[in-house]
């Protein structure tokens, strides 16, 4: 056995809860700076951010990364990790902790639920985590496009400054700014990541080709991610360019869609790909094997405790 053996009591939904966001911020930590790079290949293209810099092209994830590195300095590639890591523990506790209650809830407690409740589990759960965690969504987006160079007017100079000036000069709807295609977006990634997760992960162990240890979670993570950024990729840039957007820039997600595709091609959706699938592909595995692991590790604790008491 690789790793903790798994506990013989379910985890409560307390230890699914903490262990999801923890798991979610160590996934983060690690694979923030492709996320940034992504931000900035989806953004590039838009007439403010070619504005803003005009000299500089980003061209592929470790090519944006490098330029970064070379023209704002190393700390740039984590702009935007405080709302990140604020972000993930309430979004990512709510739709990865709450996903296998809700799953439960539509099959009246029956074991082996079919793909139809899975998908419907995990948009719904996707769907609550976007209502609540959008503003944590939009500041990072805001902090990760931004570049920190001389001359260049920097929107945001911190993270609880962000919040209140977006309040200030765009009210609620600032901060809730892009709900909509981050909803779909995140029901699409929700359900993706975590239905293809559960039926990789549960083939493997139909199947004996593994047993329940971090090999299993590793392989069935990784096909998570590939499939995730394939589907969620074009709802993924939309989003991101539209949170960027200053006001007025875009009449809706919709007029962003289409501004892009009317203006840049069909291929715009994809900007980024590469970056979204390094990111996407290794924060599966670092998350989906980090909670796995925090969940048995909780449970043990808390089976000892009681023991000891």
């Amino acid at each position: 056995m690789v790793g903790l053996k798994p506990s013989d009591i379910p985890p409560t939904q307390g230890v699914k809860f903490l262990s999801a966001g923890t798991a979610a911020c160590i996934a983060d930590l690690f694979t923030f700076p492709l996320d940034t790079a992504k931000v900035r290949l989806q953004i590039q293209g838009e007439k403010a951010a070619a504005d803003a810099v005009k000299n500089i092209r980003y061209r592929g994830v470790f090519g944006t990364i490098a330029t970064m590195v070379k023209t704002e300095g190393p700390k740039s590639l984590y702009n935007g990790l405080v709302a990140g890591l604020q972000r993930q523990m309430s979004f990512a506790s709510i739709r990865i902790g709450l996903y296998d209650t809700v799953k439960q809830f539509y099959t009246a407690g029956k074991d082996n639920p079919g793909i139809g409740v899975r998908i419907l589990a995990g948009c719904t759960t996707g769907a609550m985590a976007v209502s609540i965690a959008q503003p944590t969504d939009v500041v990072k987006v805001r902090f990760q496009a931004q570049m920190n160079l001389k001359g260049v007017e920097r929107r945001y100079s911190g993270t609880l400054q962000a919040y209140r000036q977006i309040f200030r000069q765009e009210g609620l709807r600032g901060l809730w700014k892009g709900t909509l295609p981050n909803i779909t977006r995140n029901a699409l990634v929700n359900c993706t990541e975590l239905v293809t997760y559960d039926i990789i992960k549960e083939a493997i162990l139909n199947h004996q080709l593994m047993s329940d240890n971090l090999p299993c979670h590793f392989v069935s993570a990784f096909g998570a991610g590939f499939c995730t950024t394939v589907i969620a990729s074009p709802v993924d840039v939309v989003k991101t360019r539209y949170m960027n957007s200053p006001p007025g820039q875009y009449k809706s997600a919709l007029n962003c869609a289409w501004t892009m595709l009317t203006k840049e091609g069909p291929t715009a959706f994809y900007k980024g790909f590469v970056p979204s699938f390094l990111r996407l592909g290794s924060w599966n595995v670092v998350m989906f094997v980090s909670y796995e692991q925090l969940k048995r590790a909780m449970m043990m604790s808390k089976q000892s405790m009681e023991i000891a008491a």
